[in-house]
Order: C-alpha cells, then sequence, then structure tokens
C-alpha cells in the first residue's frame, strides 16, 4: 500500500529537519531496500538514491540517463516500503514531459523529495569530462514543471548545477541562485575541488547546499568537520556501498572458483542469525504460522 499524502509530507519535513539539526547532514546512498534498512541501523537521518545506483546496480547499465522513469520509481517505492528514514531521489534530467508524473509518483511513494540536474537528456557521470549543460532557461523551466506538480510543500525540490566542472564557480553560482528564485528548496553543487570553491559557493547560495563526496571524483574526499567549516549543509556519499559490495562480491566469486568452496569466506560473511535479526525474520516466520494455523481453522 502507498503511504498517504499526510505521510508524504513528514517525510519531506523530516529531511528538512534532518539538515537543520545535523550540520552537516550525513547522506548516505543506499542500492537497494535491505541496505536501507543498514543505514537505518547505523544512525543516518537520511538516505539517498543514486540514479547511477539504479542504473548500475538494477540494471547493470552505465549512468548515462538509460533508466526509465518507472525504474526509478519502482527502487524509491522498495526503499521507502522498509523504512521511515527520509529518502531524496535522484531523477537525472526528468524525463522530459514526463515529469510531472515522477514528481506525483515519487510523492505517493512516500519519498522526502527529488534532486533535478541541468545537464542535457544525453547526460554524463557528474565526475566524467563531456558534460553538456541546458540553458539557465531550460533548467528553470524543468524546475516549475517541478514545482506546480507538487502536492505537498514539504516535499523538497532539490536543483543539482554541473556548472562547476563546465563553465567554472561563477556561473555555477549563477545558475544555482537562479534556480533558487525559480522555487528549489536546496542546491546539488556537483564536482567542486576545493575547500575555498566551497566556502564562495555556500556565501553566495543562501538555501542548503549538498556536497557528493563520492569517491574516485574530482571532489577530493573532505571530513565532515571541513566541510561544516566552508558551510555545507549535506554531505552525500551516493554510491560508497556499493563500491564496497562489488569489490566483496568478486573476491568471493574468484574464491570460490579457484578453490571449489567459499569456506576461507566465512569470516568476511553476515551470518545467517545476523540476517533474520535484521529482517525480524522470527516475529514474521511466526505471524506466518498463525495466519496458516487460522485458514486451516476456518477450513475445517
Amino acid at each position: 500500500m502507498n503511504p498517504s499524502p499526510s505521510s508524504t509530507a513528514a517525510a519531506g519535513q523530516r529531511l528538512r529537519q534532518a539538515v537543520d539539526e545535523e550540520r552537516p547532514l550525513q547522506m548516505v546512498g543506499v542500492p537497494n531496500a535491505y541496505c536501507a534498512l543498514l543505514a537505518q541501523r547505523a544512525g543516518f537521518r537520511a538516505i539517498y538514491l543514486s540514479g547511477a545506483g539504479v542504473a548500475n546496480i538494477a540494471y547493470g547499465r552505465p549512468d548515462l540517463g538509460l533508466t526509465s522513469r518507472a525504474e526509478v520509481v519502482e527502487e524509491a517505492r522498495r526503499i521507502t516500503a522498509v523504512t521511515s528514514l527520509p529518502l531524496l531521489v535522484d531523477v537525472d534530467t526528468g524525463w522530459g514531459d514526463e515529469i510531472a508524473d515522477c514528481v506525483q509518483e515519487l510523492e505517493q511513494a512516500g519519498a522526502a523529495g527529488l534532486q533535478l540536474e541541468d545537464q542535457v537528456d544525453e547526460k554524463r557521470c557528474g565526475h566524467r569530462s563531456g558534460k553538456v549543460l541546458v540553458s539557465i532557461v531550460e533548467m528553470q523551466a524543468r524546475l516549475a514543471a517541478v514545482l506546480a506538480a507538487r502536492q505537498n510543500n514539504s516535499f523538497v525540490i532539490m536543483a543539482r548545477t554541473d556548472a562547476g566542472a563546465v563553465e567554472g564557480l561563477a556561473a555555477a553560482i549563477d545558475r544555482s541562485l537562479a534556480y533558487v528564485e525559480t522555487g528549489a528548496d536546496m542546491i546539488f553543487a556537483e564536482a567542486l575541488t576545493s575547500l575555498d570553491e566551497y566556502r564562495q559557493f555556500t556565501a553566495a547560495v543562501r538555501v542548503p547546499v549538498l556536497a557528493n563526496l563520492t569517491e574516485f571524483g574530482q571532489t577530493p574526499l573532505f571530513d565532515r568537520e571541513q566541510m561544516a567549516l566552508n558551510g555545507v549543509s549535506i554531505l552525500l556519499y551516493p554510491l560508497s556501498a556499493f563500491r564496497v559490495m562489488s569489490k566483496a562480491v568478486a573476491a568471493l566469486y574468484a574464491a570460490i572458483r579457484t578453490d571449489g568452496t567459499q569456506s576461507a569466506c566465512l569470516d568476511r560473511m553476515q551470518t545467517r542469525e545476523e540476517l533474520y535479526e535484521l529482517l525480524d525474520y522470527h516475529t514474521a516466520e511466526l505471524a506466518q504460522d498463525a495466519q496458516h494455523n487460522k485458514d486451516r481453522h476456518n477450513d475445517d
């Protein structure tokens, strides 16, 4: 069952509250619903669904705008079904005329907000070369369509600009100010490369600013204190879990293939009981047994 509009509003409000109370807010990317439970257990107050993550993990595709609206929304639904942590969803460039439907579907799914970027539809990863941006006017039109479709004002609209790497810092600031004037609640400043750039950016853009601390990219892996001192409100780790999982799984598969057994990898595995405990498996099993007994009694 999809969350009600009131619970959607609450999700957006919880994200805004977390940004206000934890400066900077650490937001981790969750590749799937199970990882969302792990993030919740670790104490994070907000989570993120990466467009690259959906493409890479769920569909085995590169981050080139190849996923559909339906695919991203479905992943969001799976995550919000298992956790109350506010979820920010990356919708890339918005799928053109589908953006209004996307907003409404994400609200109905219980997401806390979305992040929309200013690249052309044939987008690139934000930390790759060759990025091409739409005009400020076109991005403002995208944002206007999102804002018009939003049913609850607490649902967060975050505008991402890739201008820092394409047009320079001043242009990134100018674009972001225009996006805020249009109605964006928060700004995603992609691929800035120094603390001084973040300091200048956050001094000029007076809404919460997100820094993407993705590994092996253009932005150094600044720590929380460094980011706090330079005005950043949200720190994003979009694919950290996926990278660790991928390396571990590759090593496991190689060991099984080489050794003919997984025995040497047991100490790196989550145990069955640890899995069951996180999923509250035993409670669910008892409830299932009780329902089966009730059904049998009704049949007699």
